[in-house]
């Protein structure tokens, strides 16, 4: 039996989402586009008749059809779960959650996640906009089985953010990106004219450490440049380095390397015993940039 994440919330039956029933009407049909939609007790529909059931767990698959992109597996999500509950990463949480107060739009009403994960840092954000609803956006059934019971005003959803966002235009107050994919044009389309994007990317320097010992991956020092020309059209109203130590055990090590994206692409049996290589307990640099972009006007 799961149990629920951090900050998580008991589990509920899928005829009782006040989330989902808060926000339905700013979702948009994947196949017409057609808005808004509607709930029907067990599934949402939309008005040319298409009808998507609501998971047992709470959340609800918006997918079109086939994707080009993998959600993160079920081993993964769990590492991410484990070590996220020991609130390793809690200087970056703050951050996003203390930007998010205070460049929110007055009344942000809904705060999407983009490749949101298990809802971890969007329910430390809805803690801090107690007026405003939240989604978490994510292709991946393990996660979305925990964010939507991350908060009890947040929904989830199945889509692929590379893809166009099951959202009605201009209905989001707040969108966050912690690590994962975006796609710019589509943050423009559904951000209010007020609304702001908080992007979390990493450092250079970050996890450098297990990079040679452990396989985890680098960072393109040019990711800054990268993400300046991609938001073409908005303007930085705040960017804040996060740099802090970690010390971390061997199952913590171990828990890190397995729930980032390195984890498609290593051994596990292999990593282990690199891991094992290690001293008891391992100094790691942690490395994260946030900024805070809005539509220029």
């Amino acid at each position: 039996m799961e149990t629920p994440t951090v900050g998580g919330h008991a589990d509920a039956s899928s005829s009782d989402r006040p989330a989902l029933d808060a926000i339905v009407h700013r979702l948009a049909c994947p196949h017409c586009r057609a808005t808004p939609l509607r709930r029907d007790h067990r599934s949402i529909r939309c008005r040319a008749g298409h009808s998507f059931d609501i998971a047992r767990q709470g959340y609800v698959s918006l997918l079109s059809g086939r994707h080009r992109h993998r959600g993160d597996t079920a081993a993964m999500v769990a590492a991410r779960e484990t070590f996220l509950s020991s609130d390793h990463f809690r200087p970056l949480r703050s951050t996003i959650t203390a930007l998010a107060a205070e460049h929110a739009p007055r009344l942000p009403e809904l705060v999407v996640d983009l490749a949101g994960g298990i809802g971890h840092y969007l329910s430390s954000v809805l803690d801090a906009l107690p007026g405003s609803w939240g989604l978490a956006v994510d292709l991946s059934p393990a996660a979305l089985r925990r964010a939507s019971r991350a908060h009890p005003r947040a929904a989830a959803i199945a889509a692929d953010v590379w893809e166009p966002l099951p959202l009605a235009p201009r209905t989001t107050g707040v969108v966050l990106s912690v690590f994962g994919p975006r796609t710019v044009a589509e943050i423009d389309r559904i951000l209010t004219d007020e609304g702001v994007a908080i992007v979390a990317t990493a450092g250079p320097e970050h996890l450098r450490e297990l990079r040679d010992r452990v396989g985890t991956i680098g960072v393109d020092p040019r990711k800054p440049d990268r993400l300046r020309r991609a938001f073409t059209g908005f303007v930085q109203v705040a960017q804040h380095a996060v740099r802090w130590r970690l010390a971390l055990r061997h199952d913590e090590v171990g828990a890190l390397a397995a729930m980032g994206p390195s984890a498609h692409h290593s051994d596990p049996e292999q990593r282990q015993r690199a891991i094992e290589q290690l001293p008891d307990l391992v100094g790691v640099t942690a490395a994260m940039d946030v900024t805070v972009l809005r539509r220029q006007r």
